[in-house]
């Protein structure tokens, strides 16, 4: 699926949704990593302030069955003319990129949301393979106009693909273990036994005749693995390696200079409890951005891995190879052009004109990426890349303003908009 196959955007999820991690066994020690991991800082990066665009007003839809929510009955008003909405910079640069990119899924995918078919795309895609990227406002401009989704208020966190030191065997420094997918690690579709079940999964073990819950977090990092031979690389920092799941995938710093790529191979099927809400109810941190709660986890160790604990979930990896990270369209994802989105408000591989209080996220984007916690009209989490400044960035984004979403020419008077 993604590179955040779970869905967990950075900020949002650590205080809204989910997080799992790994700690350090007991009585596990080593002298610290020969290679640390790059893009350590624990600063979040300091906002740029923008205006954000006002949103258009709209008219309320009638209420609408959850199970059958999407953009086309979220309500859609027609935008003004984008061209001059677009602002200048590298964004749409890489936004062309990545469109190009999502072309041949986007003209052959079944729209959840209602606002297009395949072939609207047509005119669009074979015009972006050649067109050229110093011109790539005049391509969105032309091929392109602007619908609002409902109220059109964007709430917009970021990610980022985190890089940690980690080693392919344990060695000194290297002690917390990142484990494969276990083979008795079963999904279960109740849609099979119950049509009232029908897109409903879960996940567990088989004890006997008993279909039970999979091992808890606890449980993991407590060993109820050790010794299968499930053990993919070694971590040496367990914060680090906690982050690195909230994200769901991310680089190894080997420690003879080489890099290995991990990705979500599946979870153990508990639910989760993110620890950053926790750690606020609790007065422990004032602010929610990745650096407060790593900060505050590095000076309270003993206190901190109990914390992660209370989550019970925990993520398995496979290695990844070839071009990536993969978006959830099975194309790579592009930094600082792509963001995750509902697809069923915003269809897959569409560009997003986002207009919000944080300047650095302003312009186009491409959907390429879904997220569990991505849900629902104008929610989305733009992905920023590898390193210091992708992690400062992303760790701290909380935007809010207003989207536009772009469809072919022609589309919104298909959709009753003049």
């Amino acid at each position: 699926m993604s590179l955040r196959q779970s869905g967990w955007a950075l900020a949002a999820a650590l205080l809204l949704s989910a997080c799992a991690g790994g700690v350090i066994p007991p009585g596990a020690s080593g002298p610290a990593p020969a290679r640390p991991p790059r893009g350590g800082g624990e600063t979040a990066t300091r906002p740029v302030a923008s205006t954000p665009r006002p949103t258009l007003p709209v008219t309320p839809p009638a209420a609408t069955p959850a199970d059958t929510a999407n953009a086309a009955n979220a309500g859609i008003t027609r935008g003004p003319d984008i061209a001059d909405l677009i602002p200048p910079g590298e964004r749409s640069r890489k936004a062309l990129q990545a469109f190009r990119l999502s072309c041949p899924s986007l003209m052959k995918r079944n729209d959840q949301s209602g606002l297009t078919r395949g072939t609207d795309w047509n005119s669009a895609c074979a015009a972006a393979s050649s067109w050229p990227e110093a011109s790539a406002n005049e391509f969105f401009s032309r091929f392109f106009e602007a619908v609002q989704v409902g109220e059109g208020k964007a709430f917009v966190t970021g990610y980022y693909e985190p890089e940690i030191a980690g080693s392919r065997i344990r060695q000194p420094g290297y002690q917390v273990p990142i484990y494969r997918r276990p083979p008795h690690l079963i999904d279960v579709n109740l849609g099979l036994f119950s049509d009232s079940l029908k897109g409903k999964t879960i996940r567990g073990k088989v004890d006997g005749s008993n279909f039970v819950p999979f091992d808890e977090r606890s449980q993991i990092v407590g060993g109820s693995l050790a010794g299968r031979g499930l053990e993919l690389a070694w971590a040496a920092d367990p914060v680090e390696f906690f982050f690195l799941q909230v994200q769901g995938s991310g680089r190894l710093l080997l420690p003879d200079g080489g890099v290995m790529r991990i990705g979500y191979d599946g979870q153990n099927g508990r639910d989760y409890t993110g620890i950053g809400k926790l750690m606020k109810d609790r007065g422990l941190i004032q602010a929610g951005s990745m650096q407060d709660i790593m900060a505050w986890l590095r000076a309270n160790p003993a206190e901190g891995a109990a914390i992660m604990d209370e989550n019970k979930s925990f993520v398995f990896f496979r290695e990844l190879t070839g071009a990536g990270p993969l978006g959830a369209m099975g194309v790579p994802v592009t930094p600082e052009a792509t963001v995750a989105a509902d697809p069923k408000y915003v269809p897959l591989g569409a560009p997003v004109l986002l207009s919000l209080d944080r300047a650095e996220p302003d312009g186009i984007w491409i959907a390429q990426d879904t997220g569990g916690a991505i849900k629902g009209a104008n929610r989305f989490d733009s992905f920023w890349g590898a390193g210091s400044d992708a992690r400062g960035i992303a760790g701290g984004m909380a935007a809010r303003g207003s989207a536009l979403i772009l469809l072919p020419l022609g589309s919104a008077a298909r959709l009753g908009q003049n």
